[in-house]
Formats: structure tokens, sequence, C-alpha cells
């Protein structure tokens, strides 16, 4: 049996998160970067670029994906076991490669950008394995890093990616109150957790009917699991009087957003009022200076400011803010939009970005545990417009 490389499998209707005019748009803008650097051919690897320019996000399972595009073509690569899906989710060309032989992928990105080609790659994300097969079959004339480019090109997003985001940020609140509904006493938090992604997940079926529904998820924390912003969800049972920190994630299409919010399990002590009661402020004094033409360095450093002066700065444990977009917690990530005091970048009109001031106070201290409060904002022409609906602050969230 003669068994092929590589092949087109194409069947079904194409279903994407957006328009293809959308994807034109992101190419179009590519390709002048790469005029620019004089780039001949790109070869995309990571799940958010993929994601972004074609439309297909891919799952590894220890395969390799990509996604080719040249003056004149944009292809997504994909393997065998995922049939006509990545084609069908993918605004650009499909080819499917085989496994019978060993780095057939890198034979069929080769079928697409022909050998000696000045090669722009991914540096964050490509590994020295592939890199060292990337030299081997493509023999490229010369490689450059387009991965800044990117980054930089999904740090401005259009009108269509932030109706998206604004849909996800009013998903987290649906999840926020399934949440608050499912805090009592003796309630375990993988219980309260499972009530709120059950509830964005549904939500989002409702809103994006013919969408992939994956990866959307919740920590929810007690007590001392408070302490650190990414902490997993475990089997502890809440007790009157713990601080509790609520984080919703809902992904769509790749997409993510989020709510997180402290609140207290039916009182809070007069030592964890005070220290909330700083960090609402922050977060209010911290969404006031999100406007344009503000770096993210200058921001930084006058929340530093403001908790200093209340001698809080050294309970700060990282930035104040992250840009959204396609990401989640095992891909992606626009460094290049944080609140942070090493990025010096501007705020522009289009640029979406958290506002998320955490402070820990140690066990063993007077009102120990985490406290951190996180909206989302469109940064417009002469401010900010919140698109985060759940209340923060002691008045609506001492609850169960």
């Amino acid at each position: 049996m003669e068994r092929p490389q590589q092949y087109r499998f194409h069947q079904g209707e194409k279903t994407l998160p957006f328009a293809a005019s959308e994807y034109d748009a992101r190419l179009a803008k590519l390709r002048a970067e790469m005029t620019a650097q004089g780039v001949d051919a790109c070869v995309f690897t990571s799940m958010h670029n993929i994601a972004y320019y074609s439309g297909f996000l891919y799952c590894s399972f220890g395969r390799p994906y990509g996604l080719v595009v040249t003056p004149t073509e944009s292809v997504t690569i994909s393997a065998g076991i995922d049939a006509a899906q990545p084609w069908r989710r993918s605004h650009a060309d499909n080819i499917t490669y085989t496994d019978w032989q060993r780095n057939n992928y890198w034979r069929a990105i080769l079928s697409v950008t022909g050998p000696g080609k000045v090669i722009g790659y991914e540096g964050d994300h490509l590994t020295l394995a592939q890199n060292a097969l990337l030299d081997d079959f493509l023999s490229p004339s010369a490689k450059h890093d387009i991965a800044p480019a990117t980054m930089r090109q999904r740090m401005h997003k259009s009108s269509a990616e932030i109706d998206l985001i604004r849909h996800g940020a009013q998903v987290a609140d649906v999840g926020g109150y399934a949440i608050r509904d499912a805090i009592k006493l003796g309630a375990r938090e993988i219980d309260i957790a499972m009530a709120g992604r059950d509830a964005m997940e549904l939500e989002i079926a409702k809103r994006f009917p013919d969408a992939e529904y994956r990866d959307t998820w919740v920590w929810f924390q007690s007590g001392i699991n408070t302490d650190g912003a990414h902490n997993p969800v475990t089997a502890r049972e809440l007790q009157r009087g713990d601080i509790l920190s609520l984080n919703t994630f809902p992904m769509i299409s790749g997409y993510y957003t989020a709510l997180e919010r402290t609140l207290f399990v039916q009182e809070v002590d007069s030592a964890s009022l005070k220290i909330w009661e700083a960090n609402v402020a922050a977060h209010e004094y911290g969404m006031s200076l999100l406007k344009p033409g503000a770096s993210c360095a200058e921001i930084t450093e006058q929340i530093n400011a403001f908790f200093a002066e209340r001698d809080l700065l050294q309970y700060r444990t990282f930035g104040y803010g992250h840009s959204f977009g396609v990401l989640s917690h095992y891909y992606g990530r626009e460094a290049g939009l944080e609140l942070r005091e090493d990025i010096d970048t501007v705020l522009e009109p289009g640029m979406v970005i958290s506002m998320e001031p955490m402070l820990t106070i140690p066990e063993g201290q007077a009102g120990a545990g985490g406290y951190r409060e996180h909206d989302i904002l469109v940064i417009t022409e002469d401010g900010n417009d919140n698109i985060t609906g759940y209340p923060y602050g002691p008045e609506t969230n001492v609850v169960g």
C-alpha cells in the first residue's frame, strides 16, 4: 500500500470565531511586517499565533502543529488524528501530515515554504529540537524571530475582538454570581468552583452555539489557600470568617477573560476589613490611571506609591494588570502590556488590560490572607471602559 507523507482532507463547513475579513486584516498586517523584515515565510508553532491568524486552536497531545504564512498562502499543518476538524476551524488552507514516516510534519511545511527561504519563527516557542529540524528540512538562507512583532499586533484589539472579550467579561460575571450563590458554611472549594464553571459553560453555549467548548475554569480559594493568585482548588471546607478568592475564567475560542474578587464568609474582622478596603481603594485608583498616553511603568509606580504611603507595598506579590486576547494559563502572553516597573509600553485606544492589585498578608499576622480585585478595561480615546459588572468590596461580598 502506498502511504502518503501528507494529504488534504477537507469536509464539512468552515466555522470560525470571526468573519473572514477579520483574518484577512490580521494576515495583511503580518505580511506588511514580513516585508519590512525581509521574511519570505513565517512558520508558526504556538497555539496563540496559530489561533490568532487562522482561528484553529490545536490540541497537541505530543504532536507538532503549525501555520505557514507566505505572501500568497496561509496553511495550517495538522496531524492525521484530527481528520478534517482543523480545516473546518481554519480560515486558512490545511495540510494533514501522516506519522507513517518520521518528520512528515516538516516535509509538509517545506511543501509550502520551499527551500532556502528567509524564515520567520517564534523564538519564545520553537524548541531547540524543532529548531534543528527546521534548519535540516527548510535550509533557510536566514531566520528572523517574528514573535515580538506578532505580540505587538495582538496587543491592539479590533472591534470584533473587543466585542468577543466583552461577552467573555459578562460570562465571567455569570460565573461569579453562581459561585456567590453556592457559598455556605461547610461547602467545599471544589463544589463551589464546579458551580461557577458549569454556569459559565452553559452561558457560553447559549451565546456562541457554533463554538468549541474547552478550557473554561474556576479557581476558588479559601483561608490560607488565598495567599497565591494561581493556587489550585482543593476540598477545603469553608468556615465562618474565612477570606475567599473568587476567580472565574471563561474561554471563548481561545480568548481569555477573568473576574476576580475578595469575599468573606458571613463576617469580616476589623484587621481584615482595613486591608480589604485599602486594596479596593488601590483598585479604584489604579483604574482611574488607565488612560491613553500613560505608560505601564508610570502607572505601576503610582500605585506603588499609594501602597507605600499606607505601609502596604511590601505585601504586593506581582504586577497590577495585563493584556487580554488569545491566551490561557498554558499558552499565549502579551508580555509587552503588563503593569510592571520594567514595561514602558504606552497605553493606546483599542488595548484591553486588567487592573488587579493584590496584597498577601502572611499567616500569623492580623488580616492574614490574599486580597485581590480584578476588572477588565478597554482603553478608549479619552479614558477607559470597564466591562466587568460584578461588584467589589465589603458592601456586597460578605456572603454565605
